[in-house]
């Protein structure tokens, strides 16, 4: 059987997709053989927001089907309701007529250990994934399906749904898990199997490297673009730390507050001048990376040689990595004392901030021209601005309710 991405109301074709059977995948019919029933009552429940892969779009996975939306400028684009069907994972490949799809809720359409791998123009599910226990995530990359179980991820090659990896975790109630996405880099990171280490896979290098990252257990993480920079932070919550994804080496800490907290969820800019943490205190932080992201070609060339730069060991080659940015985050006033104080005086704290409730949940991620989008897991939509000099709190620019939002045309 083979499918071809093709343009799909709205959504754009990324590449073409061979997929052949094989162990691994089953045909599978449409949404109960039929047209789905649309349902348009205020019951709707939300299960399961995501972003895309650059950010531009996010899915939300509801109690009666799937929905995706457009950020800047924000539009439902598209939604599939059924009367009873519940999603608790929908991930989409860029913005081509690909998703993965997972049951959840009450009443989920397919059931949670289960994947399905959805083509809207065809209107059906070209493959079907079964495991024996709950799936925790999905991620895609053009040329990779990667499917998070609580003790274990399988990594399956796009074009024939071969499986390529499988590796071992810590338990992973959470489903952690991350994909860099440029074409020349190939990096996945994941729990290790200790307390507080992440475990970093360079596919294309044939390399894995072991991050202690935090003593306290991993809550969350991401990656840059490329891979080669990992954001992480702990149960605890309270530090967010950088590091180099090749020799594991820390460049910076920045500093959430002091009160644990748990991080829904991190993310960084795509010229890696900020980061951006969202948690349960309510609060979108924004902090500003000293890490080197320019022109310079030693950092974004190919795999082998751009990477060569980072993974020696010599001060300078530590040095190259790390920069001023537009802004710089505050620090205590008492900082010049460091190494006499407690760690606490000597911290960076957040540049930029912004406030919500603190009974949802909240994922931020950025936008364009110093702006940050957040999706709360009530159905809200912000769209914010930060002073990029001088920082202080952020400047709401849109708010919508996108669960009530009109079915697109």
């Amino acid at each position: 059987m083979t499918s071809t991405v093709s343009t799909s109301r709205g959504i754009h074709p990324s590449s073409r997709i061979e997929v052949f059977e094989s162990p691994n995948m089953h045909p599978s019919a449409p949404f109960g053989q039929s047209e789905p029933e649309y349902n348009d009552n205020d019951e709707t429940e939300l299960l399961y927001v995501s972003w895309n892969q650059d950010y531009g779009c996010f899915t939300a996975g509801t109690s009666q089907g799937f929905r995706i939306y457009n950020c800047d400028p924000f539009k439902e684009t598209f939604r599939r309701d059924l009367k009873n069907g519940g999603f608790g994972i929908v991930e989409m490949l860029f913005r081509c007529n690909i998703l993965a799809l997972v049951g959840g809720g009450a009443n989920p359409q397919y059931p949670p250990n289960k994947v399905m791998i959805w083509d809207d123009h065809q209107s059906r599910c070209i493959g079907e994934f079964s495991f024996r226990s709950e799936v925790r995530a999905v991620k895609l990359r053009r040329d990779r399906i990667v499917v998070v179980l609580e003790h274990r991820i399988y990594v399956y090659n796009f074009m024939d749904l071969k499986l390529l990896h499988q590796i071992e975790t810590l338990a992973n109630p959470r489903g952690l898990c991350c994909l860099s996405h440029h074409s020349n880099t190939s990096v996945l990171a994941c729990p290790g199997l200790n307390r507080g280490q992440v475990r970093i896979e360079h596919f294309g290098l044939k390399m894995t490297k072991f991050i202690s990252a935090h003593d306290s257990q991993i809550a969350c993480f991401t990656l840059t673009m490329d891979g080669l920079l990992l954001a992480t932070a702990s149960t605890k919550g309270t530090l967010i730390r950088i590091f180099n994804t090749m020799d594991g080496t820390r460049l910076q800490e920045v500093r959430r507050g002091v009160e644990k907290a748990d991080i829904y969820s991190i993310a960084l800019s795509p010229n890696v001048q900020w980061l951006a943490v969202s948690s349960d205190k309510g609060t979108v932080h924004i902090f500003s990376l000293r890490v080197r992201v320019g022109e310079d070609s030693s950092y974004h060339s190919g795999a082998a040689q751009g990477l060569a730069l980072v993974h020696q060991n010599s001060p300078t080659s530590l040095d190259a990595l790390i920069s001023p940015s537009t802004g710089a985050n505050p620090g205590s006033s008492l900082s010049f004392m460091k190494g006499v104080l407690p760690k606490y005086f000597s911290s960076e704290w957040s540049f930029a901030r912004f406030h919500m409730s603190e009974v949802v949940r909240f994922f931020a991620a950025f936008g364009s021209q110093n702006t940050v989008v957040i999706v709360g897991m009530d159905g809200s939509f912000y769209r914010c601005s930060f002073d990029p000099l001088n920082g202080g709190e952020m400047s709401q620019l849109e708010y919508i309710r996108f669960l009530k939002t009109e079915r697109p045309k």
